[in-house]
C-alpha cells in the first residue's frame, strides 16, 4: 500500500509543475494591458504605468516571472491582487466555503438521484423506464448550463416566485459569517427565517450545478450494474431463492460501486469548472465567479493564483479518491 500511494504522489509532481506553467501563461494568453483596465476611463500616462510595470515585475522575461512565480509559490506566497490590495490567499479562503457549500449541495443531489435512478434503470434493462431514465440522462449531459440555469429563473424564479433570483441570504437578514457556510451560520444566528431563507437560494444553483454529475453516476451506475448483475455469485445468489432486494443490494450493489465511487471522484473537478457559469449566472459570490471577474480585469496573480489553488484541490481528491481505489479493489492496489 506505501509503494502505492508513493506512486500516486510521484505523478503529482509534474502534474502541479504543469498546471503551474497553464496558470501562469493562460491569463497571459489574453489581450488587454491589466494595468490599463485598471485605470479604466481615466487612462494612465507612460512614466506612471512604466514604473507599475516595475513595481509588479511585468518589465522583466516571461520566463524569468515563471520563475519568480516559481520560487513565490515554494514559499507559500501566492501574490497580491492588484485589484483589491488584498493576498490571494486570504480572498481564496474567504470565497470558498460558498463554492464548497454549493458544489456538496449539488453533488449530494447527484448522488441521492444518480444511483438510484441507475440502479433501477438496470433492473429494468430495455424497458420505456430504461430509456426514458437514459434518454433524460444523456439531455441532462448535453444541456448547456447557463441556458439550463436561465431556463429554471424564468420559470421558478420570474414566473412562478418561489425562488430568488440571485446570491445566497435575503438582504433582511444580517449577521457575522462564522464558518463561512451560509446554512450553518444562518442556524447559529438563530433570526427566524433566516435558515429557509439560504436554503431557498441554494436550491437553483445547486439543481443547476448538479445536473451533469447526476446524469453521469446514473449512467456509470447502470453500466456497473449490469456487468455486475451477469457475474456468477449474483446467479448464485438468485438460484438460491434469495429476495430480489437483498441480491441487487448486498450481492450485485456493492460490488457495482467500485467504479462509481471514481466516478464521483472525479465530479469534483467537473463542479469547480461548471460553478464558474452557475455562480456567475445566479450572482454566487463563490471562488468561480471570482476567477472569472479576475480575468476580465487581467489580475495576473489572482488568476494564476487562484486556478493553482482549484487545481490542488482536484488533484487532491483525486489523490484520495485513487488510495480509496486501491483500498476496495486489492487486484488494482496489487497491479
Amino acid at each position: 500500500m506505501i509503494r502505492f500511494l508513493l506512486s500516486r504522489l510521484g505523478l503529482l509532481i509534474p502534474t502541479f509543475l504543469g498546471v503551474t506553467l497553464i496558470s501562469f501563461s493562460f491569463i497571459r494568453l489574453l489581450p488587454g494591458d491589466p494595468v490599463e483596465l485598471l485605470a479604466g476611463e481615466r487612462g494612465i500616462d507612460p512614466e506612471r504605468k512604466a514604473l507599475i510595470f516595475q513595481q509588479l515585475g511585468f518589465d522583466k522575461p516571461l520566463w524569468e516571472q515563471y520563475l519568480d512565480f516559481l520560487v513565490k509559490i515554494f514559499h507559500g506566497d501566492l501574490g497580491v491582487s492588484f485589484a483589491t490590495k488584498k493576498p490571494i490567499l486570504t480572498e481564496f479562503l474567504q470565497l470558498f466555503p460558498a463554492t464548497v457549500e454549493l458544489a456538496f449541495c449539488a453533488i449530494l443531489i447527484a448522488v441521492l438521484l444518480g444511483i438510484p435512478l441507475g440502479i433501477f434503470a438496470a433492473v429494468k434493462r430495455g424497458t420505456v423506464a430504461d430509456q426514458t431514465i437514459m434518454g433524460t440522462a444523456l439531455v441532462g449531459y448535453s444541456m448547456p448550463i447557463f441556458w439550463w440555469g436561465l431556463l429554471l429563473i424564468i420559470l421558478f424564479s420570474v414566473t412562478l416566485q418561489w425562488t430568488p433570483v440571485s446570491g445566497r441570504i435575503s438582504l433582511m437578514y444580517f449577521f457575522p459569517q462564522v464558518t463561512g457556510f451560509m446554512l450553518i451560520d444562518s442556524l447559529l444566528s438563530g433570526q427566524k427565517g433566516a435558515f429557509l431563507s439560504a436554503v431557498r437560494h441554494l436550491i437553483l444553483p445547486s439543481i443547476v450545478l448538479a445536473t451533469i454529475p447526476l446524469a453521469v453516476i446514473a449512467r456509470q451506475t447502470r453500466s456497473a450494474m449490469l456487468e455486475v448483475m451477469g457475474e456468477d455469485y449474483v446467479r448464485t445468489a438468485r438460484a438460491k431463492g434469495l429476495p430480489p432486494l437483498r441480491v441487487i443490494g448486498l450481492h450485485a450493489l456493492r460490488n457495482a460501486l467500485i467504479p462509481v465511487i471514481t466516478t464521483i471522484g472525479l465530479q469534483v473537478g467537473v463542479l469547480l469548472a461548471g460553478a464558474i457559469l452557475t455562480e456567475t449566472i445566479f450572482s454566487w459570490p463563490g471562488i468561480g465567479k471570482w476567477l472569472l471577474d479576475s480575468v476580465l480585469r487581467r489580475d495576473y496573480f489572482a488568476v494564476q493564483g487562484g486556478l493553482l489553488l482549484v487545481s490542488g484541490i482536484i488533484m487532491l481528491v483525486n489523490l484520495i479518491v485513487d488510495v480509496l481505489y486501491g483500498l476496495i479493489n486489492p487486484r488494482i492496489r496489487h497491479n
